[in-house]
């Protein structure tokens, strides 16, 4: 058996899943300490279910604490970024670009440095101790907690970030060193957006990790953990301890990766209604269809592994205003058992109007039964009309595409969306983000650029995809189950040596000890 949590906005969800059977599902709110929240929603899994916590396998949790931690500009580490790229580079420093709260919450310092690479693997300049040597005391000096090293091209060649590491390490031991080539796709400044976000994250994932694991032990559990990545697969507590940045859309995909496995479709659109927003995205060999452009994390730019999600401000908690009509985008989240006016609140929100609908039977109806019908149709009318658009802009094609709707606040999804289509309501529709999270595999990617000389692009792609399967069973994939599930290959006409993008993606299924 497995165990699958996802914490939301609202709600913290879990599962009690047997193979392919759900044998339980429970929905608990969302408390200010997370992690308190997920011990709640065990003890609550364990009342809907009794079962054993010894014959539990594997707890799998999707998490929101990290992405909110950037969002909110707390429990940041005070973050280095070491760019190694003189004497080419040198016009923008590191963390240009970023807004200013979220420097000053990272107490961010950029150190420029000699270093990196061409395209086609030529030297730009050689490494230098001692700049890193000055740039290390002035670390120390200014409280550095972690470092982001960041060199050109790194993706094509990696050895200056991981000598550069190699001396840092040493003069400052014990010091969290994020190496860019590690963490985002080609792309200098997103890049290394992405190895500072994930750098400045290094001291809450430590406490995260063991309150987590803490909350698990003491629901008696003794199975291994795993937190959900962006791309629906799994990383093991050691590996989430280095890179938290994994994380942030862990969310959204459980929920698509549960409406994949409850649904049996494997392309199609996904509209997953939380308390708080909506997410819609494309399922395309039932793993989340992939950004291929950069990602905007709290107005900063990154290109790390994300999946290509659009989100509407309407939610279970939305608040609802009847004069001029509207619907959220602002919501009462966590608050909605006190504040939504079924539950003896005074905040009209969508809740409230799926209740005066019929179509949800929670708290007290007789609280709602003064609003107008028209009022109500109105408001579900706008909630269909802004989803459908939503889902229209996601579609990679004019055919009509399935729709599956999960979530709580899938409720407020009409039967067809306009211009859309017919939208699938499967069984535990409700669960289907933890759900997600307890099915979810495990993989391995390779993303690179390679120097395609005639007549060895079949032993290149060759070689791409058994490194994509080795890493997946070095992930803890079993070897037989590793499938390859993604291939892209883009020539890039406009650099030298027949220079091609290869990116393999494979995944298998986790093993797990009886």
């Amino acid at each position: 058996m497995r165990i699958g949590i996802d914490v939301g906005g609202t709600n913290t969800d879990a599962v009690l899943v047997d193979g392919s059977t759900v044998l339980a599902g429970i929905k608990t709110v969302t408390t200010e300490d997370v992690t308190t929240g997920i011990a709640a929603a065990l003890a609550g899994l364990q009342s809907a279910m009794a079962h054993d916590a010894a014959s539990v396998q594997g707890v799998m949790i999707g998490t929101t604490h990290f992405i909110n931690a950037i969002v909110q500009g707390r429990d940041l580490a005070p973050t280095a970024a070491v760019r190694l790229g003189l004497p080419a580079t040198a016009a923008l420093p590191p963390m240009s670009g970023w807004p200013a709260r979220l420097v000053a919450a990272i107490k961010g310092r950029g150190y420029l440095c000699h270093g990196g690479h061409e395209i086609d693997g030529r030297t730009i300049s050689p490494l230098r101790r001692d700049e890193l040597e000055r740039a290390a005391e002035d670390m120390v000096t200014h409280g550095v907690a972690s470092i982001a090293i960041s060199s050109v091209y790194s993706p094509v060649n990696a050895e200056c970030e991981l000598e550069a590491a190699e001396i840092l390490g040493g003069l400052l031991p014990g010091m969290p060193i994020s190496l860019s080539h590690q963490i985002g796709r080609m792309g200098l400044l997103e890049r290394e957006n992405a190895t500072i976000i994930n750098a400045c994250l290094s001291e809450l994932a430590t406490n995260i990790c063991r309150g987590l694991s803490d909350a698990v032990s003491a629901a008696g559990i003794t199975a291994p953990l795993f937190l959900s990545q962006n791309d629906g697969t799994l990383m093991d507590v050691a590996h989430a301890r280095r890179y938290p940045v994994a994380t942030f859309a862990s969310g959204p995909t459980n929920s698509m990766r549960g409406a994949a496995f409850l649904s049996g479709l494997r392309d199609c659109a996904v509209v997953d209604v939380g308390g708080t927003t909506t997410d819609v995205g494309m399922l395309r060999h039932g793993f989340p269809h992939e950004a291929s452009t950069e990602i905007s994390v709290s107005g900063i730019r990154t290109n790390f592994r994300m999946p290509d999600v659009l989100s509407v401000g309407i939610g279970g908690g939305s608040r609802v205003r009847e004069d001029p009509l509207s619907v959220g985008p602002d919501s009462v989240g966590f608050r909605l058992a006190q504040d939504a006016v079924v539950f003896g609140g005074d905040t009209l929100t969508c809740t409230d109007i799926a209740v005066a609908a019929g179509v949800a039977d929670i708290g007290d109806r007789s609280r709602v039964r003064g609003l107008d019908k028209a009022f109500v149709d109105a408001v579900l009318a706008r909630i269909g009309a802004d989803i459908g658009s939503v889902v229209d802009r996601v579609r990679t094609s004019g055919e009509a595409t399935p729709i599956v709707a999960v979530g709580g606040g899938s409720i407020l999804v009409p039967d067809d969306l306009p211009g859309a289509g017919t939208v699938h309501r499967p069984e535990h529709y409700a669960t289907a983000n933890a759900i997600g999270a307890a099915i979810a595999q495990v993989g391995g990617e390779v993303d690179r650029m390679y120097s395609m000389a005639p007549g060895q692009r079949d032993r290149l792609l060759d070689e791409a995809k058994q490194e994509a399967v080795d890493k997946a069973v070095a992930a803890g994939a079993s070897p037989g189950s590793v499938q390859i599930v993604d291939v892209d290959e883009v020539p890039l006409a406009y650099l030298p040596g027949n220079a091609t993008r290869i990116r393999v993606k494979a995944v298998g299924d986790l093993v797990l000890s009886d």
